[in-house]
């Protein structure tokens, strides 16, 4: 096996399990919002003509003479653009299915209206890269050593070298809310309107959607929910010490399946690899499953052992968004959908 497929095998496997420490910051206070929404549409033509900088999660600050447009972004990144009214020119990781649609991480985003530089990992074509003529270099990272995410390690000094400033928003090791703020302050430090209505309404229900989960898992503290993900030959049990969801949903009170430190030991500290002979370690009312491309859905697994546990019995099963489309809008359901999941749970393990 090459190192690029470990690496990626790696990389796709921590996904598979997040779970996120964290002290993430909570979203900016209301007074804070005001003072700087005293942006009026003079304001916001003023910096649309003016120079743009935006200080990322590396320290780094990306600058250009002007906002950009011809924006370069992960897929994920684009998708949460898009809900806030930017758009971008080109887009790399999971953007098409096998059968041509869109994937779960293209969110609503037009797949059409994009250039694709690369829809698996390692893929970016940098010629088409460059030929786009970008102005930013947009994507997240998922470690604290300043990696691109998807933006290939081998070919990442000729990528940069194209003179793109890149911008890097971190979903390692803090909860949901501090990436939405800065995804929403990326947004806006390109233009989008952050008071327009379909923001703020959005931001509400993300924030009604918390107090639902919260109110059931304290109504059932007892519902022991696990999050995995399935492979061929592996099935993953994650921690909920480092992915922004997980260790959001916890600071709102679910009681998640936890492996201990040393089965974690090994993928540094993100998942449990279980065989399928073993898939019933450990006993959950709920299972979260990961919906990404890159894994086995649920009605796709064959394994005798994944069809006896009682949660899947029970039909107890729902989707997980490892990685999150970071604007409320797409991280309602998120909430909701878990919320619902416990209040009509039946106590199972």
């Amino acid at each position: 096996m090459s190192n690029a497929r470990a690496t990626h095998l790696t990389r796709r496997g921590i996904l598979a399990a997040g779970g996120a420490l964290g002290l993430g910051a909570v979203l900016a206070a209301c007074g804070d919002e005001d003072a700087k929404s005293s942006g009026s549409s003079e304001e916001t033509a003023a910096a649309k003509s003016g120079p743009w900088s935006f200080k990322d999660d590396r320290g780094d600050t990306a600058k250009a003479d002007k906002i950009p447009t011809n924006i370069v972004a992960f897929i994920g990144v684009a998708a949460a653009l898009h809900d806030y009214g930017i758009e971008v020119k080109g887009v790399f990781g999971p953007t098409k299915t096998k059968d041509g649609k869109a994937d779960v991480q293209a969110g609503d985003l037009d797949i059409s209206k994009v250039t694709i530089l690369g829809n698996e990992w390692g893929q970016f074509n940098i010629e088409k890269y460059a030929a786009l003529a970008p102005d930013a270099l947009l994507t997240t990272m998922f470690d604290d050593a300043g990696t691109l995410w998807y933006v290939p390690e081998e070919s990442r000094k000729k990528i940069l070298a194209v003179g793109a400033p890149s911008v890097a928003i971190s979903v390692y090791d803090r909860q949901l809310t501090e990436p939405l703020q800065r995804m929403l302050e990326l947004a806006e430090s390109l233009g989008a309107d952050v008071k327009a209505e379909k923001v703020t309404s959005a931001k509400k229900r993300f924030e009604d959607a918390a107090a639902r989960l919260r109110a059931a898992a304290k109504a059932k503290p007892d519902i022991k929910v696990l999050a995995g993900s399935a492979a061929q030959d592996i099935f993953y049990v994650s921690g909920s010490n480092l992915s922004i969801d997980l260790e959001y949903f916890k600071a709102l009170g679910v009681n998640f399946v936890e492996p201990p430190a040393s089965a974690l030991k090994a993928s540094g500290g993100w998942f449990e690899n279980l065989s399928w002979e073993n898939v019933d370690k450990y006993g959950a009312d709920i299972i979260m499953m990961d919906n990404r491309s890159s894994a086995i859905q649920p009605a796709d697994i064959t394994e005798a052992t994944w069809k006896k546990l009682p949660a899947v019995k029970a039909g107890q099963v729902i989707a997980r968004d490892p990685e999150p489309i970071l604007s409320y809008d797409k991280c309602v359901p998120l909430l909701e959908n878990l919320a619902e999941a416990i209040e009509k749970a039946k106590k199972v393990s």
